[in-house]
């Protein structure tokens, strides 16, 4: 479906959040078209000194004038936060774009699902991997049976960023992020990206949880640094991934292997421009050039061929479809194909949840559908 054409004013914007995450959605508000009304942090002080960056003409010093100020919200704070702010944005009538994970458990991250449905507002959830034109085209090709009956999906999302011990964030605290660390910041982006690429859901898992560094700054930590994980698939797939935020040397390296009767495909976030296409007879590297990819990839293919595209923007082209999403909610019409909404958030905690309870009980779990 192309871009609906909405004016500028349809798309007026509060970031809750002034961290990373915050710059990065401001960004994307702006390329999308929209117009950013303006900014709340953790003290109106800390928003004030982030203005600049943000490019926010306005810092709100509570929420309701966040609110009022703005049509869709966007909620960019630790996890703990998020459920509050959302529900409370919605209750407004305001449409939401909300971090993950949606939510610390299943059950909040339900509540908050069918509060936007029954509000009839747009939510959203920036799974981005998914608008990597390289990704669409995979997923094209597995739809088109190209790859043939799914057999076997592995692959990893390794990082460093936490691997000494004095390395430290919110995220750490089981208080803030929720109980699972690694698997619901990184792990739940693997797996969303398995389902959205292959179709197919996971229906049981067995994981592994570990924590490399037992002790952060001078206190005990409970969350895991290390999750491997194998799983089953309603489709008949079976698969491992390995979840790491402490493998030095790896900075984001998502990798998302699938193999078919006929033919393997594989992706790696780290290299976003090509796919390997694995044969009996040959292999090939296919280039992100939009003359030769299929229409949803190269609609998200936005330099031409030898132009490289990576995080940010996916990130543009997720909000852009958001805003699109919210001018085809106000025609009647349907939505971009492939927007990850709330129902994706709550479908990644109750896998979340799952690899939690199988990795107390060092056993197999199923995951509820």
């Amino acid at each position: 479906m192309a871009h609906v054409t909405i004016t500028r004013q349809d798309y007026r914007a509060a970031v809750i959040g002034t961290g990373f995450m915050g710059r990065v959605h401001a960004r994307a508000i702006a390329v999308a078209g929209g117009s950013l009304a303006g900014i709340a942090g953790s003290t109106p002080e800390r928003a004030r000194e982030a203005a600049a960056d943000l490019r926010a003409a306005t810092v709100f010093d509570d929420l309701d004038a966040a609110f009022d100020a703005a049509d869709v919200v966007h909620v960019c704070v630790p996890n703990h936060l998020h459920a509050p702010i959302a529900l409370a944005a919605i209750a407004a009538g305001k449409h939401v774009v909300c971090e993950k994970p949606l939510a610390t458990d299943a059950e909040t991250a339900r509540v908050m699902t069918e509060a936007a449905q029954d509000a009839g507002v747009v939510a959203t959830v920036p799974f981005v991997y998914r608008f990597h034109p390289m990704v669409r085209e995979a997923r094209a090709r597995v739809a088109s049976g190209r790859i043939g009956r799914l057999t076997l999906a592995h692959g990893s999302y390794l990082q460093d960023w936490l691997l000494r011990p004095g390395d430290d964030n919110w995220r750490v605290d089981a208080d803030k992020g929720g109980a699972l660390r690694a698997f619901g910041d990184i792990g739940s982006h693997w797996c969303d990206l398995l389902e959205f690429v292959s179709g197919d859901s996971i229906t049981a898992v067995n994981a592994q949880l570990a924590t490399a560094n037992r002790q952060r700054s001078g206190r005990d930590v409970s969350t895991e640094d290390i999750v491997t994980l194998q799983f089953a698939t309603a489709g008949g797939m079976v698969g491992s991934t390995v979840i790491s935020q402490v493998s030095a040397g790896r900075k984001n390296r998502l990798l998302l292997e699938i193999s078919g009767t006929e033919s393997t495909i594989a992706f790696d976030q780290e290299q976003p421009e090509t796919l390997w296409l694995g044969g009996r007879d040959q292999n090939a590297i296919l280039m992100r050039d939009p003359e030769h990819l299929s229409p949803d990839a190269a609609r998200l293919a936005r330099v031409p061929a030898g132009h490289a595209q990576g995080y940010q923007d996916c990130f543009d082209a997720f909000v852009a479809d958001t805003r699109a999403a919210i001018g085809a909610l106000a025609k009647g019409t349907d939505a971009p194909e492939g927007l990850p909404t709330f129902a994706d958030g709550l479908r990644a905690a109750r896998i979340a949840e799952a690899v939690f309870a199988s990795g107390r009980a060092r056993d197999w779990a199923e995951v509820p559908r």
